[in-house]
């Protein structure tokens, strides 16, 4: 087998996490990337809860049912960077909450005396909230004490990883890796500042199509502020000109805003595909090559549930279809 049945390729949320549950359930594993994860596409999220920007809606569902639940009891874990977050979602348009937040106690539908000026629809709730630059290292420690470790090199071919079982959590480096032209990038941008004291989040998602929108999520003492959404775009550099259209959005909602002193910026690309690909193939010599990608918008909420699967596979020893 060697010195490590499975060896996990990627580094961010989903990578981590994989490899996280299937040293918890006694499988070795090692973990190989090209970045760190404070260099991947995971750092740059919110984040909240939920199955956003993702599919097919019956599966991400039944994951982030699973992220809820163990995303809910980190919650108590004070270095976990995980809190409960309550807020609201607002919209310009007649709309109703996604179905998925029935895994939710506490949803509930705004009247109009609760909503901003020009807006029509809105409903509130609280969902766990991720620091992620916290958490990432919260996940890395996790794993160093179950005696996983963390190899940095670029991987040119899946086919050549030194292992039985192959794990590809690549996020949109998976398109380069195994051709898949369905994966598309979907460049986010987000300013982090000092919290003047905001406690709730606030999502306005826009017309249907736009590509930039208005959050705030607050982390203590920093809240990070966005987005964006563009489809197609894989720069990295942030924007200054969309930075500040960020900053004064938010600001039109939080007053208190203005003039907080930014701390960073941040940029991802959201690895989005029309269904995650969570799936195995046969490589030569009989291993095997898990698929677990293309999460898009959703990475922090699926990534439990997909590893939970992917372990009991490996576990029960399932070949590929």
């Amino acid at each position: 087998m060697g010195v490590a049945d499975v060896v996990v390729v990627g580094a961010g949320v989903v990578g981590l996490t994989t490899a996280i549950s299937l040293a918890e359930a006694g499988v070795p594993t090692r973990v190989v990337a090209a970045e760190p994860p404070s260099r991947v596409t995971s750092v740059a999220a919110g984040a909240l809860w939920g199955p956003v920007t993702c599919g097919p809606a019956d599966r991400c569902y039944d994951w982030a049912r699973t992220g809820l639940a163990v995303l809910s009891a980190l919650a108590d874990e004070p270095k976990a960077g995980v809190h409960p977050l309550h807020g609201r979602e607002v919209a310009a348009t007649v709309a109703s909450p996604p179905t998925w937040l029935d895994l939710l106690s506490d949803v509930r539908i705004l009247g109009s005396g609760e909503l901003p000026d020009g807006f029509v629809s809105g409903w509130s709730y609280t969902a766990p909230a991720v620091n992620m630059p916290v958490y990432l290292e919260y996940l890395l420690t996790w794993y160093a004490g179950l005696g996983g470790t963390v190899g940095y090199a670029a991987v040119p071919s899946l086919a050549a990883v030194d292992a039985p079982v192959v794990v590809n959590c690549t996020g949109i480096g998976a398109r380069a890796l195994t051709g898949d032209d369905s994966l598309v990038p979907i460049r986010g941008q987000v300013v982090v500042a000092e919290n003047p004291g905001i406690e709730e989040f606030y999502v306005d998602h826009g017309a249907p199509g736009d590509v930039d929108y208005v959050y705030a999520f607050p982390h203590g003492d920093v809240i990070v502020l966005g987005g964006t959404a563009h489809q197609g775009a894989s720069d990295l550099a942030p924007r200054p000109e969309i930075a500040a259209r960020i900053i004064a959005d938010c600001a039109a909602v939080f007053p208190a805003l203005r003039g907080a002193r930014v701390i960073t910026e941040r940029v991802g690309l959201r690895p989005y595909r029309p269904e995650v690909r969570l799936e195995a193939e046969t490589l030569p010599g009989g291993r095997t090559l898990w698929h677990n990608y293309g999460h898009g918008g959703a990475g922090v909420t699926l990534a439990w549930g997909c590893a939970r699967e992917i372990t009991a596979a490996v576990r029960a020893g399932a070949a590929p279809a």
